[in-house]
């Protein structure tokens, strides 16, 4: 199978994830429960590190794992006492958890939007944070509370990127205007606020889509161009922080992104501006280092079609349903006749569905199955809906 490698992959028929039998952990386990790989997730940031220290960037770059893809304190444990990276967070809520985990302040990028001047007071008060503005009224605030301070800004360079251009995943270069980030007919407004407090612009920030690949690395190279202008106004810059967005595969068609010739289509922009560099990936971390655990309800035939079902829906990990980005579903014991069926949840709404069409195992041996990619975007984003929120969470080591 295409999604198969070393610490992911079937023995003797039955699933094995980070050094478990999965079909024998399901039996002590209550589904639904996320299980994430301790040693992926060192392997994906090591390999991060090592495609911008060979491509221009050695020790000119930093890592900040955006805790929005998954909140999992162990995983933020895990991050910080290995020395890995820093951390990205969009909440004060999240400051507070990323501190609590041993980050420090200056070890915390802020990229937030709409915020309400309570929070911005509470975000003034941590000394050291990595502050980016990401509107007029933010600068103004942030200006009033630390006048002369240093501060990001987070701009939109009216461009996005996306895995297979899909614009639900993009954040800027939709049809219409978003809320991220200072557009550039607004930039001379930024600058007249940044120099009414006495700011000092150190960082620049964008961040436009999520998942992208190889295909979409010359959309990115598009971005970065746009991005020039911005740098070029701002004669204290520092650090240029270009988000996440990384993907992974999540169908057979999908090859796995380039590092080398992702950094290497950065460099060729930034190399000679000496200026560092700054990324924020958190599905590129997190995503493939997790699988969601679920229990077989009930298998029948209804009309023409099989229905295999589930006992999780699309509120706990709502990607699929949400952004149509699919999540495999693989058994844990691959043996048994295939048939082609829906799997799908116990939320009561038409779009829990899983997957369609799938061709898959059925026996009635079979108690558990297993969604890949489940280890980004889908606990921290699940809902009590339907009050079936419930589910848990263990780090393999």
């Amino acid at each position: 199978m295409w999604w198969q490698r070393k610490d992911l992959n079937y023995d003797n028929h039955s699933l094995w994830f980070a050094g478990k039998n999965l079909e024998a952990f399901a039996s002590e386990l209550e589904a639904p429960a996320f299980i994430y790989s301790a040693q992926r997730i060192i392997d994906n940031v090591t390999r991060l590190r090592k495609a911008l220290d060979n491509n221009g960037f050695k020790n000119k770059s930093t890592i900040f794992y955006a805790m929005k893809a998954n909140r999992f304190a162990p995983i933020l444990t895990l991050l910080k006492t290995r020395g890995l990276c820093g951390v990205d967070v969009c909440s004060p809520a999240e400051v507070e958890l990323a501190t609590g985990c041993g980050f420090d302040c200056n070890e915390i990028s802020y990229t937030g939007t709409s915020l309400t001047q309570t929070e911005l007071s509470q975000l003034a008060r941590k000394q050291g944070l990595i502050m980016n503005c990401d509107s007029l009224f933010s600068i103004d605030q942030w200006g009033q509370l630390k006048p002369g301070s240093e501060i990001g800004i987070r701009i939109n360079p009216g461009m996005g990127v996306s895995r297979t251009n899909n614009q639900k995943l993009q954040y800027a270069g939709t049809a219409k205007p978003t809320k991220f980030g200072i557009y550039r007919e607004q930039f001379e407004a930024a600058m007249s606020l940044v120099n009414k407090h006495q700011l000092k612009v150190t960082r620049l920030h964008f961040h436009t889509g999520c998942g992208y690949l190889n295909a979409e690395l010359p959309q990115l190279e598009k971005i970065i161009q746009q991005s020039l202008w911005f740098i070029e106004q701002l004669p204290d810059l520092e650090w240029v922080n270009t988000g996440g967005g990384l993907g992974v595969p999540h169908t057979a068609e999908d090859n796995p992104l380039d590092l080398d010739a992702w950094v290497q289509t950065i460099h060729r922009f930034y190399g000679g501006l000496g200026i560092k560099l700054a990324i924020e990936p958190g599905e590129y971390i997190a995503k493939d280092a997790g699988v969601l655990l679920l229990e077989k309800t009930f298998c029948e035939v209804k009309k023409d079609q099989m229905f295999l079902g589930v006992n999780a829906g699309f509120n706990v990990a709502p990607e699929p349903a949400f952004y149509d980005m699919p999540f495999l579903p693989v058994p844990l014991n691959d043996s048994g006749e295939r048939k082609t069926l829906n799997i799908v949840g116990n939320i009561n709404e038409a779009l829990d569905v899983w997957f369609e069409n799938i061709d898959f195992p059925v026996s009635d041996n079979q108690t558990h199955i297993a969604l890949i990619n489940a280890g980004a975007y889908s606990s921290s984003m699940a809902s009590n809906h339907c009050m079936r929120g419930q589910f848990g969470e263990y780090l393999l080591f």
